[in-house]
C-alpha cells in the first residue's frame, strides 16, 4: 500500500510539472534524432542549429526554453557562437538504427533560468594585484576570467596563469593546454564525476603532479606534441605553435552539457610562412572526446598532430574506411601515476597524409580541407570511475568511437 501511495505521489508530481512547463513555456515544436548506425550509442551530443530553430519557430527565444523527453525535462543549453551554435543537449542512450522524438518548449518573450547539474566546464584564471619582474609574475592572487590576451612577458613557468593555461573537462576527464610558447595539450585524470578544474593549481604547479582526491595530471608532455596539439612538420620535427605575434584566448561556452574555448594565434611563424589560426576546442557531457577545429588564414603545409612517445605504450594506427574514422593510439603504463593510460587521435580517412614520428612524438600528417583542419582526441585513464583497465577494452572502445564518428546522428525538425 505504501509503495502504491508513493507511486501515485510521483505520478502526480510529474503531471503537475508537465502542466507547469506548458504554462511557463506555452509554444513548442518537435525534433527527431536518428542513429543511422548499427551500433547503439551513449552520451550522444544533439545540436539544433539556429537555422533549424528559425525554420521550426521564428519566434524561438533562447532565454526561455526547455527540452522534453516524453514527460521529462532534460538538461540543455544554448550555444551562442561557433559551428556548434544553437540548442545543445546530451542523450544517455540511442539504440541502433533508431529514432527518438523530443519536444522543445519555449516562451517567446520571457527570461527563465535553469539549475541543471554541471557536467562540463571550461575555465581560465590568471593572477592580479602582483607585478611582472622580467618573465615572472610575482605576488598577487588568481582571478577567474573569460578572456585573456597573453602578455608578451608570459612564458612557461611564469607563475601567471593557474595551471599554465585554460582547462576544459567533462564528467569523465579534464584537459589543459599551455598558453605559452609550448602550446601543447595535457591531461588531467579524474577520480570523480564532479567538476574539479576550479580547484586545480591554487597552491602552485607541483601538487597536481601527485595524486589528489580529485585526480592528477597524468601525462608528461615535455618537448612532444602532448595529445592532439597542432604542429607543422619541419625538417623531420613537429613544430608546435611557438613563435607568434600575439595570442588571445576566451572561454566561449561554459555550460552544463557543453563547454568550449576559442584561441586566436596571430602571426604563427613557421617554415618561412606566417599563419593566423583560430582554434576552437570543445567537449560535451559524458564523453572523453575533445573536438578541435583549426581555421588558418592560408592553407597550411605539412600539418601534423599526434601523441607523446612512451616506451611503455606501443603505437597502434588505423587508416579507417567508409564506416570508421582513422586513429592513432597508445595504451600502457604511461601515466605519471604509473598506471594504465590510453591516448588517441581520430581523423577522417580522406584527411590522413601519412604516419611518421620525430624523437618525441608519434605523428599523423593531415591534409586540410582548404584552410580547415578538424580532428578529435581523447584520454582514458584507468583511475577514473569505471575506467578502462585493459588494452583489449581500450581498442574495442576506440573502434566504437571511430564507427560513431563516421556516421553522425541526424537531427530533423518535426515528428
Amino acid at each position: 500500500m505504501k509503495k502504491l501511495f508513493m507511486l501515485m505521489l510521483v505520478l502526480t508530481a510529474a503531471v503537475l510539472h508537465a502542466q507547469d512547463l506548458k504554462k511557463d513555456f506555452p509554444q513548442s515544436f518537435a525534433i527527431k534524432v536518428t542513429n543511422p548506425g548499427v551500433l547503439g550509442r551513449g552520451q550522444v551530443l544533439v545540436l539544433v542549429s539556429p537555422a533549424q530553430l528559425k525554420q521550426a519557430a521564428p519566434k524561438f527565444n533562447f532565454k526561455a526554453f526547455v527540452v522534453i523527453d516524453g514527460a521529462k525535462e532534460i538538461s540543455s543549453q544554448y550555444n551562442h557562437a561557433g559551428a556548434d551554435a544553437g540548442i545543445a543537449f546530451v542523450l544517455d542512450t540511442l539504440a541502433p538504427s533508431a529514432s527518438r522524438t523530443f519536444t522543445i518548449r519555449f516562451h517567446p518573450t520571457a527570461t527563465i533560468a535553469h539549475d541543471y547539474p554541471k557536467r562540463t566546464q571550461a575555465e581560465l584564471s590568471h593572477k592580479v594585484d602582483g607585478a611582472w619582474q622580467g618573465r615572472e609574475y610575482m605576488g598577487g592572487k588568481f582571478q577567474p576570467v573569460t578572456s585573456l590576451r597573453v602578455p608578451p612577458e608570459h612564458k612557461d613557468h611564469s607563475w601567471f596563469i593557474r595551471y599554465e593555461g585554460p582547462g576544459w573537462e567533462s564528467d569523465k576527464v579534464g584537459y589543459r593546454f599551455y598558453l605559452d610558447q609550448r602550446n601543447a595539450t595535457d591531461v588531467f585524470g579524474k577520480k570523480t564525476k564532479n567538476m574539479v578544474l576550479q580547484q586545480v593549481g591554487l597552491d602552485g604547479f607541483e601538487s597536481y603532479h601527485h595524486l589528489q582526491p580529485w585526480g592528477m595530471d597524468v601525462m608528461k608532455v615535455g618537448k612532444a606534441v602532448g595529445l592532439g596539439s597542432p604542429a607543422i612538420l619541419a625538417n623531420g620535427q613537429a613544430v608546435r605553435i611557438e613563435k607568434t605575434d600575439s595570442v588571445s584566448c576566451r572561454i566561449s561556452e561554459n555550460g552544463v552539457v557543453y563547454s568550449a574555448i576559442q584561441t586566436h594565434y596571430a602571426g604563427w611563424q613557421v617554415e618561412g610562412k606566417k599563419y593566423d589560426v583560430n582554434a576552437d576546442l570543445s567537449i560535451h557531457a559524458g564523453t572523453r572526446l575533445s573536438h578541435l577545429r583549426l581555421t588558418f588564414s592560408q592553407k597550411p603545409e605539412q600539418f601534423c598532430t599526434g601523441i607523446v612517445k612512451d616506451k611503455a605504450a606501443p603505437l597502434v594506427t588505423k587508416k579507417g574506411d567508409d564506416s570508421h574514422w582513422g586513429y592513432m593510439a597508445t595504451f600502457g603504463k604511461q601515466s605519471l601515476n604509473d598506471d594504465n593510460l590510453g591516448l588517441a587521435v581520430f581523423f577522417r580517412p580522406k584527411d590522413e597524409a601519412g604516419f611518421t614520428a620525430d624523437p618525441y612524438s608519434h605523428l599523423v600528417q593531415l591534409k586540410p580541407a582548404n584552410t580547415l583542419v578538424e580532428y578529435y582526441f581523447l584520454a582514458a585513464w584507468s583511475g577514473e570511475p569505471g575506467g578502462i583497465q585493459t588494452e583489449q577494452q581500450f581498442y574495442a572502445y576506440l573502434n566504437g568511437v571511430a564507427a560513431q564518428l563516421a556516421e553522425p546522428i541526424k537531427v530533423t525538425i518535426g515528428m
